[in-house]
């Protein structure tokens, strides 16, 4: 796949919030995320695809609800992909929130190597 038509899968999924199926199809195995600060319970860097997919896990397991997700078209340059995701949520033990982030991707090789995301 070309970084284009990764960007593009990958925003479809993202907004019908398939993210583990984005992950499974579209992420090499020694792929790496980076979140934007320290949140309790996760690391800031997760390295690996398993460990990418218990991550996954973890946060949908502390979700109580979703209430709609939004993609923004993707911004493609070289090899890297770039759109702003909003997630209407409840967290467990939280009031219902809207979270907006910037997620930059990293491709090489046909494959996602790195996410990170901006708050």
């Amino acid at each position: 796949m070309t970084v284009e038509q990764i960007a593009a899968r990958l925003a479809e999924l993202c907004r019908q919030e398939q993210f583990s199926v984005a992950q499974k199809e579209l992420y090499a195995d020694d792929a790496v995320s980076i979140e934007p600060h320290d949140i309790p319970g996760f690391d800031r860097e997760t390295k690996g695809l398993a460990a990418l997919k218990e991550k996954d896990k973890k946060f949908n397991a502390m979700l109580e609800a979703r209430y709609g997700t939004t993609v923004s078209t993707p911004l493609v340059a070289g090899n890297a992909i770039a759109f702003v995701l909003a997630m209407d949520i409840k967290m467990q033990g939280r009031e219902r929130e809207s979270v907006r982030e910037l997620c930059v991707y990293q491709v090489k090789d046909g494959k996602i190597i790195s996410e990170q995301f901006f708050i």
